[in-house]
């Protein structure tokens, strides 16, 4: 979602239904500050969602479906439109992408983060292409 549409979403949760506004009266009572609101219960907040990372968590979402299902209709055409020499985790943002592509690339550090290796059988692991140093430097002589 556009972060407009989650700013004004944001605004009509705090005015409707927290805070009383909308209804015959326009006064409500101002209870607590949104940030307190939005705070999960455990940390002393009331647990609304927050939006923007919910949105992101949807997007990451979307991302390693790209990455884990290569063969989907989505993943190919997204492959084939925006990335085709790379993958979902390698891709660069290219030229004149969409929206959704933008946001859904946004959210590649996420699936990063949570990717490990399954090496299984290692038919498929790109040995030589991948750097096997934290620095990405190259090992002496090689």
């Amino acid at each position: 979602m556009p972060a407009t549409l989650i700013n004004t979403i944001k605004e009509m949760m705090n005015s409707l239904l927290w805070w009383g506004h909308g209804r015959t009266n326009q006064r409500g009572i101002n209870w607590l500050s949104w940030e307190k609101l939005s705070m999960h219960k455990n940390h002393g907040g009331m647990g609304f969602k927050d939006l923007t990372a919910f949105n992101l968590a949807m997007l990451g979402k979307q991302g390693w479906k790209l990455h884990t299902t290569p063969d989907s209709l989505v993943s190919r055409i997204f492959k084939a439109r925006y990335f085709p020499s790379a993958s979902y985790l390698t891709a660069n943002l290219g030229h004149n992408p969409s929206y959704v592509c933008r946001s859904i690339l946004r959210a590649r550090f996420l699936v990063r983060g949570g990717a490990r290796w399954s090496i299984g059988t290692g038919g498929d692991i790109p040995i030589l292409d991948e750097p096997w140093l934290l620095n990405g430097g190259r090992i002496d002589g090689y």
